[in-house]
């Protein structure tokens, strides 16, 4: 038991540290930020710029899901890209077991102040927005988030500039926005497919559909991370310049 409280202490530990060199020494307010845009909707709401209310179908995307991705878009420009921009890349190749153990640790670290960012959220957007929604609401407001964080990291390594890399990310985002129309239309392989707002009234295709979704995008995600750390490896590209 002891054994392991210490390495759960440990892993927090390295979780805080890694948080330390994404964002710096207040990276306890990056997850507070994303409820700046819930009271945005509310204000719009109450003076009427925004018709009608909120239901279960809003949470995973509009209420919690979106602004979880602009949070993760800002973690996965800094995991590697950061290093570049703060001249210390150079030491993460210095780390005995190789630079992955670095991305590695920033990762888990940027991933759970994600999970708090979306606790904050879901919390606010339970009680005063939509009521009671399906738990699998939090992971379908997640997925895109990680799915943009690790893209995002991937972009920013591809062209070693936190700059670009948010270009080409915002692309990607706009990208699939216009062909989703905003949330308006559900479409299988977007990180934001919501099964709440499906159109199809057969439960059967539903859940077939949001099956091949979930297990699609990770599988995609798996391999913009693998691309990502095997150009981060390669150290003289890295280094050029």
């Amino acid at each position: 038991m002891t054994s392991r409280i210490q390495r759960a202490r440990g892993a927090l530990s390295l979780f805080r540290l890694a948080a330390l060199s994404i964002v710096g020494h207040r990276f306890w307010l990056l997850p507070l930020l994303p409820l700046l845009w819930l009271g945005v909707l509310a204000g719009m709401t109450a003076i009427g710029m925004r018709a009608g209310s909120f239901d279960p179908m809003d949470a995973q995307g509009g209420l919690i899901g979106l602004p979880l991705t602009v949070l993760g878009v800002f973690l996965g420009l800094r995991i590697i890209a950061g290093e570049i921009d703060g001249r210390s890349l150079e030491i993460a190749y210095t780390v005995p077991g190789g630079c992955e153990r670095v991305w590695w640790a920033k990762i888990a670290g940027a991933v759970m102040m994600l999970l708090v960012a979306e606790a904050l959220l879901a919390v606010p957007t339970w009680i005063f927005f939509t009521g009671p929604f399906p738990l699998h609401v939090l992971y379908g407001a997640l997925q895109p988030a990680v799915f943009y964080m690790v893209l995002a990291m991937a972009m920013a390594t591809l062209f070693r500039s936190e700059v670009a890399g948010a270009m080409a990310t915002a692309a990607v985002l706009g990208f699939n926005g216009l062909v989703t129309g905003l949330g308006e239309q559900q479409v299988r392989v977007s990180p934001f497919f919501n099964p709440l707002a499906a159109t199809s009234s057969d439960p059967t295709d539903i859940l077939a559909w949001t099956v091949q979704n979930r297990i699609g995008v990770a599988l995609v995600t798996t391999g913009i991370l693998a691309l990502a750390f095997m150009r981060a490896n390669r150290r003289e590209r890295m280094l050029a310049g």
